[in-house]
């Protein structure tokens, strides 16, 4: 097992929570700390409250931060999160020699070739082609989606905003559901139905089809609810939400040539990998007519890895110094 000269800072900065590491080698790393965000005025005091709890003689020289937003050239700003920062003073205001900034969705992406067969759940049948191109999707806040390209050598990201393609309805529900969203939004993309908010916007369509009168739930309670069995529309809504779900990765394998697998990461998936293997998740991810029996053979997985972007960003941060 390689041991690093001096250890590296891993993290993945939510909206929400932040997630904090030291990585001492290969394969070995702290336990992980999770901070919120709330209790902090920016990633540099947040960063350094994770610094300070370090015991002695744990002096920081490289680190990598996975950021919940596109990263392009030095200034970094958060959306939804009225934090923003320059990547070269916060290297000095942490006394680095190197930061790497990257989109949490491409470290992500980054930690799947490093996953064990027990860090993901497969849905339906299939088998991934070694070294082919590997497709990630991952609803949560938003809706990411990337790629992995072999290389000779390595992995290769493809940043995408997949997410905002084109919502197409596959079924009359979902045609109920669109017209709905419409009232809201001139367009509706994937990522206005699959994601958190998403749900809650399926949910509400339903309700309203019904002519019932209901106070909007959260997607949280939705879910529950639809876990337990314990009311239909909830169970419903989650029902077509699955179901879009595999119409969209079954979009992703196809544009991307993904035969080496599809991926589902993000924050709801791994709650949903028992559910997703009853629904008509994976029926959806080959209905796609003249290729369905080429969507057949690509695997379908759910990531259940603990924190997968740090190691995301670990892989990041290896290959930088290779």
């Amino acid at each position: 097992m390689t041991r690093y000269e001096s250890p590296r800072l891993l993290a993945d900065v939510g909206n929400t929570f932040a997630r904090f590491a030291l990585e001492f080698g290969n394969g070995l790393r702290s336990e992980v700390s999770v901070l919120r965000c709330d209790a902090y005025d920016g990633v540099q005091s947040m960063t350094q409250a994770f610094l300070a709890l370090q015991p002695e003689g744990h002096a920081v020289r490289h680190a990598a931060l996975a950021m919940p937003n596109p990263v392009e050239g030095d200034a970094v700003r958060m959306p939804n999160r009225s934090w923003s920062f320059s990547i070269e003073l916060l290297r000095q205001a942490l006394s680095l020699d190197t930061l790497l900034v990257v989109n949490d969705f491409t470290a992500l992406a980054m930690s799947i070739p490093r996953l064990e067969a027990a860090q993901r759940t497969q849905i339906g049948s299939g088998t991934a082609q070694e070294s082919a191109v590997i497709g990630l999707i991952g609803p949560g806040t938003g809706l990411g989606v990337s790629g992995l390209i072999p290389t000779e050598d390595r992995w290769v990201t493809l940043g995408s905003e997949g997410g905002h393609v084109s919502f197409a309805p596959s079924d009359e529900r979902e045609i109920v559901i669109l017209r709905h969203a419409w009232k809201q939004f001139p367009h509706v993309s994937a990522e206005r139905l699959l994601s958190w908010s998403g749900l809650e916007l399926c949910h509400q369509a339903l309700v309203e089809n019904t002519g019932m009168r209901e106070e909007p739930r959260d997607a949280q309670r939705i879910v529950s609810a639809a876990l337990a069995g314990e009311d239909p529309l909830c169970e419903e809504a989650l029902q077509c939400f699955c179901a879009m779900l595999g119409s969209v990765a079954g979009n992703v394998a196809l544009t991307l040539g993904a035969v080496g697998g599809i991926y589902i990461g993000g924050g709801i998936a791994p709650r949903l990998a028992a559910y997703l293997g009853k629904s008509a998740f994976r029926a959806r991810f080959e209905a796609k007519g003249r290729f369905a029996d080429y969507l057949s053979r690509i695997p379908t997985y759910v990531i259940n890895a603990p924190h997968p972007a740090l190691s995301g960003v670990s892989a990041i941060l290896s290959a930088a110094y290779r």
